[in-house]
């Protein structure tokens, strides 16, 4: 029992700096209602973004009409909402890295996506497009209230109202 006392209080000291890093990609800052830090972030909407992009691409040839549509505007919206994030990170107005690709995960939806025709096409993007936005929306809202660089925070604030409609479009998607 001491073994575990002492085990736990060193990695309780020990991981302070990685704990919010931790704590947002496994979503235990969502459940908590905790702000992501700056750099986490930016990393999430800029995956997030390219996941919107590449699937939507994908949704734009192969989906129904109203998945095509549905796609045209993700494409819109999200190319302008990725613009709008490289540019604030290039300015300098935030310190953060952007990243080179999605996440593991939404690489793994994309793929399974390329993987599919039709019927199972549509549903598999709509139900993706569904899960996407419930996460951004929660993403910038937490960032857009209590974000700690006034830039960033702005314009997460901003941007929130234009994920709920596309979380509104795509849960009609999804009926």
């Amino acid at each position: 029992m001491k073994r575990f006392v002492i085990v736990s209080l060193a990695l309780s000291l020990a991981v302070p700096a990685f704990a919010q890093s931790a704590a947002e990609k496994t979503g235990v800052n969502s459940l908590m209602g905790v702000p992501p830090k700056t750099e986490d972030f930016v990393k999430e909407a800029a995956a997030s973004d390219m996941f919107e992009i590449a699937s939507s691409k994908l949704a734009a040839e192969r989906g129904d009409d109203a998945t095509r549509a549905f796609a045209k505007q993700m494409l819109a919206d999200h190319q302008k909402t990725s613009d709008e994030l490289k540019a604030l990170v290039s300015g300098g107005k935030v310190k953060a890295t952007l990243p080179a690709a999605m996440s593991s995960a939404q690489q793994s939806m994309l793929d399974k996506l390329n993987g599919l025709k039709g019927d199972d096409f549509n549903e598999q993007y709509h139900s993706d497009q569904e899960e996407a936005h419930e996460d951004a929306v929660d993403l910038f809202k937490r960032y857009g209230d209590e974000g700690d660089n006034p830039e960033l925070k702005a314009w997460a604030a901003s941007t929130r109202p234009a994920l709920e409609h596309h979380l509104e479009m795509a849960k009609e998607l999804n009926k």
